[in-house]
Order: structure tokens, then sequence, then C-alpha cells
């Protein structure tokens, strides 16, 4: 297909255009893996009962063997003639059999024991072979980062304004937690989908003049074959929470990943400039950063980033409508659900662009030292009015306001302020040496950050260390 064909510009622009992104993803989410996956659940069906005793394990061989061979493009030229895409992919099964096989193909079966299941089956592989390993390559970088910079100082913000200061490395080991929890949340999202084999309405009715006893064995049989869980009960769908909750940890994700990339480029803001494109310092780089203004670079990737999420966002809803479907099914979430897949590659493609863009900045740790050192000093309102408290003063507080104003009409530094009051020295010899000097340098003032950084970062590393070990 040529991808300046494409309707869609996640395939013309991302997908088709990163080929190693590309090769990654589709084996799992083009229409073509779509059709394999249907064969494979059709192939387990038919080993279920080969081991149930229904039929021979050769037959079941012989089903494996044709539904290995089915091509896509086959399934959609029978579909075009019957009307039907799982009756033709049945049919296209049946023609590369035995007679003596035949009768076994889709037995019990309904069309959505084998959609519903052939999904669940995808986004859980994907989200082991793509998902997580992207989103731990990401957390991977910025750990290290954090790691890098757990004692650089940077000024605190809180409303866009300077508030107390913090060290880069602890910004950063922020989104290392939250992106942590996110991909915790999307394992065990992915994990708990389910399958299902009970007929047309759910009830088992076909089964049960197999096995009337137990007719949900076979179906817990055929999921334990493909590596998934029965659902608890079933109408002809599967209970659409399951896909509905793995979407959702994706769009909590996103948007951790839209978070991130708006604080990366408002720190490469003109005016605050404490992240750098690595690219500014290569002469012979021949990123164009606009049309009209050579001396521009811009950071496309991080708003790339935050674009998508805006994009595909929305498309969370549609996924929660889908939970309505009248009675025991009806076919309202045809369409709308083969768009999951399309969710789950412009998720991955985000976290494959932010990755990128993370690798292509780093931090100007004199300009953060430079700006945390320009806006220091009213800092310091803070730690006196706590170490005031501290040392007995009955309003302290009220105290370190009316310094802080002082200082602000005389125009004149409030650290000289503070220490040019007298009736603060009683208080002062309660405090220790360290708190007197965070006084006379509130860049001191960082708290725990520094520890809290490397705590987070080893938290982190020996749990997706743990996550992706886990089958």
């Amino acid at each position: 297909m040529n991808p300046f064909d494409a309707a869609s510009p996640l395939d013309a622009r991302y997908f088709f255009a990163e080929p190693e992104f590309f090769k990654k993803l589709r084996p799992f989410v083009s229409e073509s893996s779509q059709i394999k996956y249907l064969s494979r659940v059709e192939a387990a069906l038919v080993a279920v009962l080969a081991d149930a005793g229904l039929c021979s394990q050769k037959i079941a061989q012989e089903v494996a063997d044709a539904c290995d061979e089915i091509e896509p493009e086959e399934v959609y030229e029978e579909e075009a003639r019957i009307q039907h895409n799982i009756r033709a992919l049945v049919n296209c099964i049946r023609r590369r059999i035995s007679e003596e096989a035949q009768p076994f193909v889709h037995l019990f079966a309904t069309s959505n024991d084998m959609t519903d299941t052939a999904r669940a089956l995808c986004l859980k592989e994907v989200t082991h072979a793509a998902v997580l390993p992207f989103l731990a390559d990401l957390t991977t970088k910025l750990i290290r980062l954090a790691r890098a910079n757990a004692s650089v100082g940077q000024i605190g913000r809180t409303h866009g304004r300077h508030a107390v200061p913090i060290t880069f490395g602890f910004a950063i080991a922020l989104y290392v937690s939250r992106l942590g929890q996110r991909i915790e949340a999307i394992k065990s999202a992915a994990d708990n989908l389910r399958g299902k084999f009970s007929g047309a309405v759910g009830a088992y009715n076909a089964l049960t003049l197999y096995r009337p006893q137990d007719p949900q064995e076979l179906e817990a049989a055929l999921m334990r074959k493909l590596g998934l869980k029965p659902p608890e009960i079933s109408s002809q769908i599967v209970q659409p929470e399951y896909v509905a909750d793995y979407v959702y940890a994706l769009a909590s994700c996103w948007g951790v990943l839209a978070n991130l990339a708006d604080d990366f480029r408002h720190l490469l803001r003109s005016e605050i400039r404490e992240l750098r494109a690595r690219s500014e310092g290569d002469p012979n780089s021949p990123i164009v950063g606009s049309s009209t203004m050579p001396h521009k670079i811009n950071p496309k990737d991080f708003e790339n980033v935050k674009s998508l999420w805006k994009a595909y966002m929305p498309r969370l809803t549609t996924v929660l409508m889908d939970q309505i479907s009248e009675h025991q099914r009806d076919l309202t979430n045809s369409a709308s659900s083969r768009f999951v897949t399309e969710f789950v590659t412009g998720f991955c493609y985000t976290v494959y662009r932010a990755s990128s863009a993370v690798d292509g900045v780093e931090p100007d740790r004199e300009r953060m030292r430079a700006i945390l050192n320009e806006g220091k000093d009213p800092i310091v309102a803070e730690p006196l009015y706590i170490l005031l408290a501290l040392a007995g003063h009955p309003d302290a507080h009220e105290k370190a306001r009316v310094l802080a104003r002082q200082a602000r009409v005389e125009n004149k530094p409030l650290v000289e302020i503070v220490r040019q009051d007298r009736s603060l020295d009683p208080y002062r010899e309660k405090m220790t040496p360290t708190n007197r000097k965070i006084l006379e340098d509130p860049a001191l003032y960082t708290g725990a950050a520094e520890t809290r950084t490397f705590a987070i970062c080893d938290l982190w590393e020996k749990k997706l260390a743990d996550l992706l070990r886990q089958p």
C-alpha cells in the first residue's frame, strides 16, 4: 500500500513513516493481523475440541495448518460475496481441509466468540510486546535523567509563579512515579481482558447439546489455551468493561505524557531556557524550525505528543459508549470497536515520539542556577516563618509577612532585612547551623528533593524489571 493513499494521517505520517515503529506494531494492529488473530482462535477452538475427544488431534492439526495459510485478501473477497466477515473466514478455512475436518470449524461458536476473544488476545499481546517495552524505555530514560540531576537546584513553580526550590531530578522523578503507576495499571487491565465461548446469547445453548453438565469448562479450556481468562458470564459479547478499563488505562497514561510534554516545552521557552535542544549545539544540523525565521528551533516533538493526545482522548468517550448494547447484543459497536487497535497504535507512537523528544533535550544547569539565584530572595519568607514557629515565636507567619512587605517597600533583599532584625536574635539562637544557612541562602532550601529522587528511581527501576519479567 502506498502510504500517500491512506485516509488516516496516523498511517500516512506516523505508522508507515517510521520503519522501526511499523515493524514493532504491524504484527498486532494491522488489518492483516486481525485476520490472523481470528484464525488463531478458530484453530485453538478445534484443538480444544480434540482435547475433549470430540475430534482427532490429526483434524486439529489439519485445521491449524489451514488457519496458518489464510490470507486477508481471500477473506475480504469472500466477505464481499456473502456479506459476513466471520463466516467468510470459516469458508476460507473449510476450503483448505478435508470433509472429515470441516464439521469442526467454528462448531458451537457465534461470531463474537471469535471477535471478542481475538481482540482480547491481540490487546494483551501488543501490550506485552510493544506498549510496556515502549513505556519502560521512556521511563528508564527519565530515571537516568532524574539521577543525573538529583542535586541540581531548580526554582519550583506553582500557578506559573516562583515557589520554593526543588531539584530538577525531583521534577523528573515525579513523572517516573506517575508513568510507573500507569504502567502497572495498563498491565493489570491487559492481563484482565477476557474472551468468550458461550454462544449466541451467552447461555451456552449450543454447547449444552454436547456437554449439558459443564459447558463452561470448554470455554475455560479455550481461554487457557490462548492465555486468557474466561468471563464470569456474558451475553453474545464479552462484558465491555474489560476493554473500557484497558483503554482508560492507556488514556490516563496518555494524559501523563501530555503533561510531561507541556512541562518540557515550557522549560524550553526563550524566557526560561532551563532546557535546550541538543541540536542547538550542532552547527551541521539540517533541522528547520520555521519556513521564514531561520534562527528558530521549535519544540515540535513535545508539541506533537500534546497534539496526538488531543486527537485521541475524545475516543475514550466512544469506548465508554460501547458499554451499551441492547439485550444480548446489537451491532452499534461493530464499527466503533474496530478503532481500539488504532487507539493503541496512536498511544504507542506518542510514547515512541516522547522518548525521542526526551533524548533530544538536555538541562541547562547554569541557567537553572541563575534563575534560582535570581529569584531566591523572597523564598526565605517560608523557611523563616517555619523556623520562627519552631523556635516559639507567637505569630511567626505574620512576622515573616511584615518583613517581606518591608523588603518590597524599601527595595532591599529580604535576606538582608531578616539579618538586620535584632528582634529575631533570640529565635535565631535556637536554630541549627544548617537552618541558619538556609536563611542566608534560600537556594539551599530544597528539602528532601535529592533523597526522594533517588528513592523513587530505585523503586521504579526494580518495579519495571519485575513488570517486564512477568508473563
